[in-house]
Order: structure tokens, then sequence, then C-alpha cells
């Protein structure tokens, strides 16, 4: 079995399944679903076809106006009605039996205040906070709280947690403070998204996507492959990773990444997040293909 996966956002799109899903990957990761037939669908899928299923929270696109839980806000009845929305959205999802469950990290993310993050995608102002406005202490403090959290609720219930790396500021890639915590609560894992790593480094001349794959790669679970094309500005986001796109044009180093990536992890696994409709059925071949060789090569 390959360690590949395809998203499905919205709802179960029997389309994108015929075409992107192949028979030996390992599942498909599933996103705020509009309605409850889509996921008892999901369900039926997942079981007749052994495929396996991860979650990106929420599942359920209605259970909360925003879609990140802010489990790090400074405000106390935030963090707690976050923490409320994610027990009862794990609770739910013991219908749906998911492998991990995959949350953005952090949340609110925090903003190097030298940086022009106009570019950046925000649904709404809560999703940040400036970093002079949240200091490193708090960061850890109530980091540790939400590691011990999603270890105590990944025995409960059976999954495994994945903390997606979203914006990150000098807290996370200068310090020890995130490894530290993965190492202690070795149940929680991480998600490197490759078009996120290569958004940031395009915009933030303090920021090193290499550096940090490199730091992160081996307590990576996930793995979303996706390209960003980025010169000053988003230019195209969610592209098929293709050999053919280049790096001095804007777009990812992917075969840089995943050559880390297989090197530093034999377990990950490689969700294609990318609208697939852009590309022929022999390019999304070739993509699945060129992934596959990258990873084998280092892990051999």
């Amino acid at each position: 079995m390959k360690s590949f996966m395809i998203g499905q956002p919205g709802y179960f799109d029997d389309a994108k399944y015929v075409r992107d899903f192949r028979k030996d990957f390992y599942g498909i990761e599933a996103l705020v679903f509009e309605n409850e037939s889509e996921i008892d669908k999901l369900i039926a899928i997942s079981q007749r076809d052994n495929f396996n299923i991860g979650i990106h929270f929420p599942l359920r696109k209605w259970i909360s106006k925003y879609r990140d839980p802010q489990f790090l806000s400074k405000d106390d009845v935030v963090r707690a009605e976050s923490h409320k929305i994610m027990e009862d959205e794990l609770e739910y999802l013991q219908k749906v039996k998911p492998k991990y469950v995959l949350f953005h990290y952090p949340k609110p993310v925090i903003l190097d205040d030298r940086v022009d993050w106009s570019p950046w995608r925000f649904a709404d102002s809560s999703e940040y906070v400036s970093e002079s406005d949240f200091t490193f202490k708090e960061l850890k403090e109530k980091s540790e709280y939400l590691f011990k959290w999603l270890s105590d609720k990944a025995l409960q219930y059976n999954f495994i947690p994945v903390l997606e790396l979203d914006a990150l500021n000098k807290y996370v890639y200068e310090t020890n403070m995130l490894e530290e915590l993965l190492e202690k609560y070795q149940s929680v894992k991480l998600c490197l998204d490759t078009g996120r790593l290569n958004f940031q480094d395009r915009i933030d001349k303090n920021f090193d996507a290499i550096g940090v794959i490199k730091k992160f790669a081996k307590y990576a679970e996930v793995v979303h492959v996706c390209n960003t094309k980025v010169n000053g500005y988003l230019e195209k986001h969610h592209y098929p990773a293709l050999p053919s796109l280049k790096p001095e044009e804007g777009w990812p180093p992917i075969e840089a990444y995943m050559r880390i990536i297989g090197q530093e992890n034999k377990h990950a696994k490689f969700m294609f997040e990318h609208m697939s409709d852009l590309i022929s059925d022999e390019e999304l071949q070739g993509c699945y293909d060129w992934i596959d060789e990258l990873i084998k090569i280092e892990k051999e």
C-alpha cells in the first residue's frame, strides 16, 4: 500500500474519487462536509473499498462559525469554547473512526511584526495576533496544555492528533519549544504543507522553509503536497506538484522538500491537496509517480 491520500473537501466527490484515487492508496482526508448524508457516504465507501480516513478539523462544517478552533487564545472564554467544540467533534467522530484528526497550529497564528502579512489569507481577524502582543511564555504554557489535552483525547478516542504548521514565527523555528513538546507527548504529530511553507518562505525573509522541514520532518504524520506560486503575492494556490514547475518562477522546490522528508521520515502519509482538474489524467499520474520516486529514493 502506498502512503498516498487524496482530499475530499465539502462533500464526497464521486468524480474526484474515481479519477484521483488509486486502489493502493492509504486513504482520504475529509473536511468541512456540508451535511450528514455525505458523511455517511464517506463511511460506507471507506468500508466497501477498505481505505483509511483522516479528518482535517472539522468534518462537520456547521459546528462552528470559524473552521479553526482558537485553542491558544488569550481569552479564557474563547479558549474554553474552542476545546468544547473540539471535544464535541471528537465524540461525533467515533462513528467515522479516523486514523488522525488534524488541527492548524498555532491558532491564533502569531505574526512576526517585521513582516508584511497582507498577502497571507486569513478567514477572520480572530485567526492571528501580533508577536508583540503574545509572549513566548504564553505560547509555551498554552501549548503545553494543548499537547496534554490532545494526548489524553487520543487515548480516549483512539486517533492520532496532528498539528498542521501554519504561519510560524521565531518562537517556533528559533527555539526548541515545539520539539520538546513533541518528544514529551509523542502521540501528537505534525503536518507539513508544501504550499504553505513556500508561501511564507517567499514573503518572510526571516523564514527558511528548508530549515523548518529539516527541523520537523521526523515528527510528520502527514505531508500536504500542493503548490503555491508566489511572486510577492499569492499567484496560484492548490496547484498539483509537477516536475516542470520551477522554483525560480515562484513555485516551491518540491524535489528538495520531498528528499529531506524521505530521508528523515519513513512513515509519513502524503496527501495530495490540489485541484487535479487543472491538469490532464497523464499529468496527474505523472505527479503521483514523481513524488513516489522522490520519497522512495530517499527511503532506500
